[in-house]
Order: structure tokens, then sequence, then C-alpha cells
């Protein structure tokens, strides 16, 4: 950790920066940690444990279609340190915690998902295509299940894998788009001064592939941990539509299949931080996402997934009583 600091406080310097002015802002869920300074926000990824140079290719390509990733003032990608340029603090969270109006705030997001769509994405980003979209659904099986009481067993793996390709594939032919696969009110930052859509500020897509344009939007309109009511996201999804030129129907199904997708993994994600990162408080949102679940699994596309779930995990298992051990390892 001392020597650690002491490449921080190099690299700072380098920048003209005092390293006593640098204070924590934040870690996240990765390995990295932020420091705002006079100059900007310095990003530490230790190198053994993260790799920036995703977060540098996919901030100079958002910045190159006129949004607003930060900018890169300053790198070492080598040992791990990024100077950014400092967005701010109003991160779309912590305004609709102030009570502000939700509708506007959504809308410049569907705009810069919009303008997103509107240029293919770049050939170095990998595809998200059915293996890891199945990869990440099978953390329902790893966690979820075992921790419910029931075995994953072959039989159980086989048909689950089977049940997403069938609902999965027809949409893995649409035109991809750059994914930024996080993209959440946590994850925006309201930028008053500069025009649409450059006023929505994007952090935290280094995890960016090449996949369909209702990821995002999924992402965003349907957030657990910020429910939106069903009027606003059909409004905004309308929005998205009439602004591209997707066919409705068919997107309405590729949304909810990969929002479907997007809880089931969320749902073995939060059960992982219960029992093996000892963070029970992740249980808590296990209701909403179920209930999440279970309305996206009523589109006819999902019919494969929907059985699924019915024979496997009946109605007693997603509810809050058999939530009670989940958060024991």
């Amino acid at each position: 950790m001392a020597e650690r600091r002491a490449r921080q406080d190099t690299f700072l310097k380098r920048q003209g920066i005092e390293p006593d002015t640098a204070v924590l802002l934040a870690g996240d869920a990765s390995n990295r940690r932020y420091f705002r300074t006079p100059g900007g926000v310095l990003m530490d990824a230790p190198p053994d444990l993260e790799d920036v140079r995703p977060f540098v290719r996919v901030a100079r390509h958002l910045r190159n279609l006129g949004l607003s990733a930060p900018e890169i003032l300053a790198e070492d990608v080598d040992d791990g340190w990024l100077l950014l340029e400092d967005l701010g603090d109003d991160l779309f969270s912590r305004v609709l915690a102030t009570g502000a109006a939700p509708e506007p705030l959504y809308e410049m997001a569907v705009d810069v998902l919009v303008a997103v769509t509107q240029h293919p994405p770049p050939q170095w980003l990998d595809p998200y295509d059915l293996r890891p979209l199945l990869a990440e659904a099978d953390l329902f099986l790893d966690w979820y299940l075992p921790a419910a009481g029931v075995e994953p067993d072959q039989e159980r793996r086989e048909t689950w894998r089977e049940a997403w390709a069938a609902v999965l594939t027809p949409h893995l032919d649409a035109l991809p788009v750059l994914v930024l696969r996080d993209c959440h009110v946590d994850n925006l930052l309201w930028l008053r001064h500069r025009a649409a859509p450059a006023n929505v500020g994007l952090i935290d897509f280094q995890d960016a592939l090449a996949g369909h344009p209702a990821y995002d939007l999924a992402s965003l309109l349907d957030d657990v941990r910020n429910p939106l009511p069903s009027g606003l996201v059909a409004r905004l999804m309308e929005r998205f539509l009439a602004a591209t030129s997707l066919e409705p129907s068919a997107f309405h199904t590729a949304f909810a299949a990969l929002s479907a997708q997007r809880s089931s993994k969320i749902l073995g994600i939060f059960t992982r931080l219960a029992r093996r990162d000892r963070k029970p408080r992740y249980l808590t949102w296990l209701p909403a996402t179920w209930r999440l679940l279970e309305h996206r699994l009523k589109n006819d596309g999902l019919l494969a997934v929907r059985e699924w779930f019915d024979r496997h995990v009946p109605a007693p298992l997603r509810q809050p009583d058999a939530f009670d051990g989940l958060g024991n390892p």
C-alpha cells in the first residue's frame, strides 16, 4: 500500500498536482479507487487487478461521437493511473434524491442512447452475443438456485441454456451498437451547461461490448433499485423508438428478453454478494428483482424461459421466506 501511494504521488507531481490535495471520492464494485484533485479526478487501478486500456479506448470513442465521457488528461496505463476530466457531483441518482422530476433526466439519458445507435460500434469491441449472455444468466444457477435449496444439476443447466438460447437467438441478428452495459442513474451525471446529448456525463463504461440496442435501455428503465412508473417506462421506450428505425414489436420483445436476462443475472449477483462477500443488504432487492423478472416473462417471446422458471423455481422459492438462508454461506 505504501509503495502504491508513493507511485500515486509521483504520478500527480508529474502533472503539477500536489499529492496532499487528493481527496478520496469512492471505490466502486471493482478494484478501482478515485480521488478528486485540483487538476481532475485520479483513477487508481492497480495493473495486476485492473486494465485501464479498455476505459481509455471507450472514453475516446464516446468523445469522438460528441458524448461526454471524461477527457483523459494524463495517463500511465502500464501502472494503472488516469487523470480524468472532473464531471462534477450531479449524478442522476443524487439529483433525483433532491426531488427533481425524473422524466426530463431520463429523456436526456434516452437521447444519449439514441445518439449511440446512430454510429456503428468500433471493430475492436467484443460481441455481446449468446456466449456472454448465457454465461451471465448462469449466475442465477450458480448462486441463487443452490441458496434456495435447489441443486443446479445437469438437466437443469442444459434446459436452462436451451430455454435462454431459444429466447435470445432471434434477436442476435440485430445491427449491433456499442453497449455500455451498466447504464443507470448511478453512472450518469447531469452536465447542466452543455447542450444535448453532451449534457449527460458517462462513467463506468470500461466493459462495453457490441450488442443489441435494447440492452442499455433495459438497464436504464428496468432498474430494480430505481423503479419507474410503467407509464413513464412506456413513454421513454416510445421516445427511443421514435428516434430510431427499429421495428417496435421486435424491439419490445428484445427489451423484455434482455431485461429478464439481466434480472436473472442480478438475482445471482445479489445472492453472491450476500453469501460470499457477506453483504446481506443486497438481499433486500430480491423481491423487487423477482417482480420485474416475472413482469417481463409475461411477454410471449419469453415462453421457454417462463416455463423453465415455473417448473424449477416455483412461487414459494421466489418469496421473502425463501430468502432467509441466502445470506448464510
